[in-house]
């Protein structure tokens, strides 16, 4: 086995040298709701190891290859091929601004700027930017009822492409798409007119339309924005904000669809901040709560057959549909929301869980592909067409190096264990922390301070609860923030982690009462019938009394050891585990939970 010294030498040599991070075109409007903690932007942050290494999967396999026509095929002749082939395009547009801002690609810059050009030249004279022919705008018809949702991700797509250009067509389209929505709200229809699932697909434009504000200064969208909050009220409305400050159930809300309503929520977080009205971020809040204790998997997603189900009824199986990746991408988008306006670390540890177990599982380890449905038993059933949860999947992967880093004023933030390095500007100076690691294989990492001149700041680590205790030069932490307190650093200081890095079990409970889930840090992992010797069937696989995974010495991926026994008989026999994330990328059978013992 490779001696820790050389394993960190060999971690190093895939971190370039920082460069000076992308400024994005700051706000016009300022925030009414401070975030308490701000991410980096990705050009300020480099994340390496496991997770570094599906990150750029997502940009060389998918983001930099991936053939666009189809996605504006439907814009350049109308209509499109699908009801909600529009959103495609401000997907891709979104995912691949943020891809190229943390690579600095110029290949995929140019490619960017081509689709970019394409979309907004196809937009016509009244703003209207979708797939629809004339008779069939905005409305509930029959094959054309995602005519906002679509619009939505277009401003999505163009509000992150000029923030990181500056691209003045691609900010104009936009102001014309607000306009038109504003021209057609409630002047013509209700917006609820506009969206299926009680309204939720249209109201769900919330987000970029706040955006717009944030961008412009343009008090007509804020004033939108609120009309939209106070279509959730009106007759057959899902009535968001009112169910979930009172119920408290996500499952009470509207029809329960989940992916809506989580976009729906991030535009509330959204509103929040622009207004600083404190209700919406509570409705937001105990949505998160309920989700947290009752709906959600091990994994990091929730969801089955789309639709938040009833407490603790979270099925594992294919035919389950659960997991879906539109709700993994999403679920992550409202814990960094969340994160930026409470500081909760808790957020940032629910991030981390979906990052290395369901969006990764739900992404084939190539980088080229990604599943509709993600099951925690069965097979991955990776698909090739365009679907929604492929667009939504590269956006998740392209958000995970904004989750590494973080700051609050003079205090800098570490939520990485990864090998990688973040860029800040304290007192109007650039400070680096860089990291250098042994995760996934070793509890131990080494941070060194970059700055050209001594600089005075606090330092807080995450620590997730699998990490504690976690010992950080002199200070020993139990889980939350691990905090450093304010001191004057110089170029090249350096403080050593220490954290718990072991195998443990999980025992389930409701759905998977009698069962056990097994774990290395972050990581679930999973019996893959395809992963080294194993029984007759994984469903008749038992775990031995008191056993825990232990990590093999493998030179590729991740591989465990666990002890199993017969299901008639006491002998033991050894049995290899893999991350979920990895199981099943070859199309064999897996399994998060097994029988206990």
């Amino acid at each position: 086995m490779k001696s820790p010294v050389l394993l960190l030498s060999l971690a190093l040599l895939s971190l370039p040298l920082a460069a000076a991070p992308l400024e994005p075109v700051p706000y016009k409007a300022e925030a009414r709701m401070a975030d308490v903690l701000e991410p980096l932007d990705p050009s300020a942050v480099r994340v390496d190891g496991w997770l570094g290494a599906r990150i750029d999967a997502n940009v060389k396999s998918r983001l930099e290859v991936l053939d666009t026509a189809p996605l504006l095929a439907g814009y350049l002749k109308k209509p499109g091929i699908h009801p909600w082939i529009g959103e495609h395009v401000g997907k891709w547009l979104h995912a691949a601004t943020l891809a190229w801002a943390y690579t600095g690609d110029p290949a995929l810059r140019a490619k960017l700027d081509q689709v970019a050009a394409e979309l907004v030249a196809s937009q016509e004279a009244d703003g209207y930017l979708g797939t629809y022919i004339a008779p069939q705008r905005f409305g509930l018809y029959d094959g054309a009822d995602w005519d906002v949702w679509s619009h939505k991700y277009n401003l999505i797509g163009l509000l992150t492409y000029y923030r990181y250009t500056g691209n003045a067509p691609a900010l104009q389209a936009a102001r014309r798409v607000g306009d038109l929505l504003i021209a057609t709200f409630p002047s013509k229809k209700s917006i609820l007119a506009a969206g299926t699932h009680e309204g939720m697909a249209a109201t769900s434009v919330l987000e970029p339309i706040v955006q717009l504000y944030r961008v412009t200064g343009d008090e007509r969208y804020l004033a939108f924005a609120r009309y939209i909050v106070g279509a959730y009220d009106e007759p057959e409305g899902p009535a968001i904000v009112r169910t979930l400050l009172t119920a408290k159930r996500v499952d009470q809300v509207a029809n329960g669809k989940a992916y809506e309503m989580l976009s729906n929520l991030v535009g509330l977080c959204e509103l929040a901040r622009a207004t600083g009205d404190k209700a919406l971020l509570s409705a937001a809040v105990n949505a998160w709560s309920d989700i947290v204790a009752n709906r959600l998997y091990i994994t990091g997603s929730a969801s089955s057959h789309e639709l938040f189900p009833g407490d603790h009824d979270l099925p594992n199986g294919n035919d389950a549909h659960l997991g879906e990746t539109c709700v993994t991408v999403t679920w992550i988008q409202l814990n960094l929301q969340l994160l930026r306006l409470t500081g909760n670390p808790a957020c940032a540890d629910e991030i981390e869980r979906s990052l290395y177990n369901h969006l990764s599982a739900a992404q084939n380890p190539r980088g080229d592909d990604w599943c509709y449905y993600t099951a925690l038993e069965g097979v991955k059933q990776y698909d090739t067409g365009i679907t929604c949860c492929h667009s939504s999947g590269p956006r998740g992967m392209a958000l995970a190096p904004t989750t590494a880093y973080l700051q609050g004023g003079d205090t800098l933030y570490v939520s990485t264990f990864e090998t990688s390095r973040g860029t800040f500007t304290v007192g109007g100076a650039p400070v680096t922390i860089e990291q250098r690691s042994l995760f996934p294989r070793e509890g131990s990492s080494e941070l060194t301070v970059h700055a050209p001149a001594p600089v005075h700041f606090a330092l807080r680590i995450r620590v997730p609860a699998w990490a504690a205790p976690l010992r950080a030069g002199s200070v020993t932490s139990a889980g939350g923030w691990a905090e450093i307190p304010a001191k004057t650093w110089n170029d090249g200081d350096k403080i050593t982690l220490s954290f718990t890095l072991a195998g443990r079990g999980i025992k389930g409970e409701y759905t998977n009462y009698a069962r056990e889930a097994l774990a290395w840090g972050p990581f679930i992992l999973a019996a893959d019938a395809g992963v080294g010797p194993k029984p007759d069937s994984l469903q008749g696989l038992r775990l031995a009394p008191g056993t825990s995974p232990v990590m093999l010495p493998s030179p590729g991926g991740l591989r465990f050891q666990v002890k199993a026994r017969g299901t008639w008989d006491t002998s033991q026999y050894p049995v290899e585990l893999v991350p979920f994330a990895d199981a099943g990328a070859s199309g064999s059978e897996y399994r998060v939970w097994l029988r206990g013992s």
